[in-house]
């Protein structure tokens, strides 16, 4: 059982490393390899969502993203957005979506969750327990 942890600055070009490390993670966890691309496409959409969401709440506190192979593979993305951040684009009305006020930071935190739907099964989005900012927890199995 090995957890690795991974912090980085709420900027885009740190995604790429985080999907990057992501994947060698599941790698050699033993996700299979027709997942692999499932798992690099779902944890570059979860940390470009907590990304958004850091830069549209100016949070400069850096995204955690925690991987685990304890009995499966699990990845753990934690921002530290306003808890109200968390519903995305689901709190706004049709009118509201239609307004071209709305950035490419609010398009991708409402948009992430519907992406993440396809590419995991296993999904789970709440609160952190510190009471600041969303969990995106993800699982695949692994073939031991």
């Amino acid at each position: 059982m090995a957890t690795v942890r991974l912090s980085f600055s709420p900027a885009p070009v740190h995604v790429r490393t985080a999907r990057l490390v992501g994947v060698a993670v599941a790698r050699r966890a033993g996700v299979r390899e027709d997942l692999l691309d499932e798992v690099r496409l779902a944890i570059g959409e979860a940390c470009t969502r907590a990304v958004a969401l850091h830069r549209q709440y100016h949070v400069s506190d850096p995204v955690l993203m925690e991987m685990s192979d304890a009995g499966s593979y699990s990845v753990r993305v934690v921002d530290r957005a306003p808890i109200e951040a968390s519903i995305g684009l689901a709190a706004l009305d049709a009118d509201q979506l239609a307004n071209e006020s709305l950035d490419e930071d609010d398009l991708t935190t409402g948009v992430g969750f519907a992406l993440l739907a396809g590419f995991v099964e296993d999904l789970q989005v709440r609160p952190v327990e510190e009471g600041v900012g969303t969990e995106v927890r993800m699982v695949w199995p692994v073939g031991r």
